[in-house]
């Protein structure tokens, strides 16, 4: 299928598809008139990239786990460094969400009481 039938089955964006291209995440052939192509599998992958993204996985990450992943959801099945790469992304967002709490707190501080 060309881009544009792929953004439609998908509801994401022909850009936004060029950039997962890029980042590695999907995969195109090229026509001999240039143009991508894609496979019905592409459709299942651009909904497993969109549910690791609102996970909220960076590309890089997303681009070792796609090889894990079974199914629209997705599911990840059991491979090298899943459970590793998980736990390291979880252990980072709960840093985050720790500086977060602070900033919060620091800035709460400044807010006169009643208002």
């Amino acid at each position: 299928m060309l881009i544009g039938e792929l953004a439609a089955r998908t509801g994401v964006s022909p850009r936004l598809l060029r950039y997962y291209e890029d980042q590695g995440l999907l995969g195109a052939t090229r026509g001999t008139n240039g143009y991508r192509r894609y496979d019905d599998e592409a459709v299942t992958t651009v909904r497993q990239i969109r549910a690791l993204l609102a996970a909220g996985l960076s590309s890089e990450v997303i681009r070792t786990l796609l090889p894990c992943a079974v199914g629209d959801v997705p599911d990840l099945k059991p491979c090298p460094e899943l459970v590793a790469t998980l736990r390291r992304e979880l252990s980072a967002m709960d840093d985050r969400i720790d500086a977060m709490q602070r900033t919060r707190a620091a800035l709460a501080g400044y807010v006169p009481p009643g208002e």
